[in-house]
């Protein structure tokens, strides 16, 4: 019997730039080599990988069909001609093409199973080949035409977003998700969380009591860090940045990529310090030299045999450090996404909020450029599918207050930064405040400020202010001012206890 032949590849115009395109990249014949081979011996779907989907096929009933197979094999159901020809008995395009009998023909000429992963991969590479076609289109008209809304720069932007999806995830952005692949997905995350020791279902912050609190880092969201200048913020930044990058492991997949075990690769975008300032700080972190006395060149030939070996240990660590000062909210976006292109990335860090601009054209008013960037930033976390840690400084109201512990409305340009974010945490020392209340020596309210300094010392407390996905509160950690590193409290038996 022979097969129904492939459907005219009648030339098309495309609605983006109406140019005619004779022949849009595609082979109906591996379309249906591939279905024949499926509906031939369901096993074959095993060996095809997740890669391929129904909308990459030409042809729309074949989209149609293999949705079909696809949806029956996962149910542990069968799909052969006779019951899928019942489900689509309705279908005008089914029996246009001949109905079961079109099926019949499919199994009958179907190609060994063993080469349905290499149909499966020429139907995939002629649909990318298809977007590259439609999205160069998109950009020439976009740029032929012109735009009041958009410049130049943000075409770019826009052009490189829809080229980094497609070299993602294989195709641009498809709008509605079925709700059974948002539950897998739900389930993938629950049972991943479920093997990792600890059952963490985001990144280690490598702080246990602060893991507990909030779960680890999750993909996708947005956490703003703030605190007023001297509570180490940025250090508290620095520790969970360099403790993400020195345990990253990954494992080989079969497409060649890397799957992140343990860790990650971390983005540092330091607006305010130098790399080499950031370099010290976790070289007095890891070395366990004073940052000042490191700085100041005050060290014996012992410390600096430390500093070299902690250097030695730390330079393989995939911490990359963007030092631009004033960078713009679209120029980390590219950087970010290059970055998770060429290397891979698993955590983005911004120190700190409000130093990244929205560069030329931008809003007046500061309240809404700060909601721009905190918005891009959500927008950035969650197409690349990491988390992001943005910095934020807090309004002098906090000083003006007895109690100096900080609240959501201590942000500074707090709305915008409030409402997209999916956690708020302030960093608090009362150290900090007390050390700068000592009374005149010798006197009875001299003693008593000693005896609350001796059970401050060494404390810091990181404050839950907002969570979306669980409870708010505090947790205590350690701080040792010498070299700004946080530690777990009733682990860290190297702290300062009074008691």
């Amino acid at each position: 019997m022979a097969l129904v032949p492939a459907l005219d590849l009648r030339p098309t115009m495309t609605a983006s730039n109406d140019v005619a395109i004779a022949h849009a990249p595609s082979n109906l014949e591996a379309e249906q080599a591939l279905l024949g081979a499926l509906l031939f011996d369901n096993a074959a779907f095993e060996r095809l990988g997740d890669h391929l989907q129904d909308r990459h096929f030409y042809e729309p009933f074949h989209q149609r069909l293999f949705a079909a197979v696809e949806g029956a094999i996962r149910k542990g159901a069968l799909a052969d001609p006779i019951l899928l020809a019942e489900q689509f008995s309705s279908d005008p395009a089914f029996q246009e093409l001949g109905g079961v009998r079109y099926l019949a023909d499919l199994v009958d000429r179907a190609p060994p199973a063993a080469n349905a992963p290499d149909y499966a991969r020429t139907v995939y590479d002629l649909a990318l080949r298809r977007d590259l076609i439609r999205i160069g289109g998109d950009i020439s008209t976009t740029a032929q035409r012109g735009d009041a809304e958009l410049d130049a720069r943000d075409q770019i932007e826009a052009a490189e977003q829809q080229l980094y999806q497609l070299a993602e995830t294989g195709g641009v952005s498809s709008g509605f998700v079925n709700f059974s692949d948002a539950l897998q997905g739900a389930l993938a995350m629950a049972a991943e969380a479920h093997s990792r020791d600890g059952g963490l279902a985001g990144l280690s912050t490598g702080l246990i009591d602060l893991d507990q609190k909030i779960g680890g880092m999750h993909p996708s969201d947005l956490m703003i860090l703030a605190a007023r200048p001297s509570m180490g913020k940025t250090s508290l930044a620095c520790n969970i940045a360099f403790d993400v990058a020195k345990n990253y492991a990954w494992e080989p997949q079969p497409d060649g990529s890397r799957k992140t075990v343990s860790g990650g690769v971390v983005a540092f975008f330091s607006l305010e310090m130098s790399s080499e300032q950031l370099a010290m700080r976790l070289l007095a972190e890891v070395s366990g030299v004073s940052g000042d006395r490191l700085r100041k060149g005050e060290i014996d030939a012992m410390e600096f045999g430390r500093i070299r070996d902690a250097a030695l240990e730390i330079q393989e660590a995939p911490l990359y450090i963007d030092a631009t000062g004033g960078i713009t909210l679209a120029k980390l976006t590219a950087r970010a996404r290059r970055l998770k292109r060429m290397v891979g990335l698993d955590l983005i860090v911004v120190d700190y909020l409000q130093l990244v601009t929205t560069g030329a054209g931008g809003p007046d008013n500061r309240v809404q450029e700060v909601s721009m960037i905190t918005q891009g930033l959500k927008a950035l976390a969650k197409e690349l599918a990491v988390p992001v840690l943005a910095l934020s400084q807090l309004s002098r109201q906090v000083e003006s207050r007895e109690d100096k512990k900080p609240q959501l409305s201590d942000l500074r340009e707090s709305g915008s930064i409030e409402q997209d974010a999916d956690m708020v945490m302030f960093v608090y020392r009362e150290e900090y405040y007390l050390s700068r209340l000592e009374p005149r020596e010798g006197t009875e309210e001299h003693f008593r400020w000693q005896e609350q300094m001796d059970q401050v010392k060494g404390l810091a407390e990181v404050i839950i202010g907002k969570q979306r996905h669980g409870p708010i509160g505090n947790v205590k950690l350690s701080f040792h001012s010498d070299t700004t590193k946080f530690g777990n409290l009733a682990r860290d038996s190297s702290r300062y206890d009074p008691h």
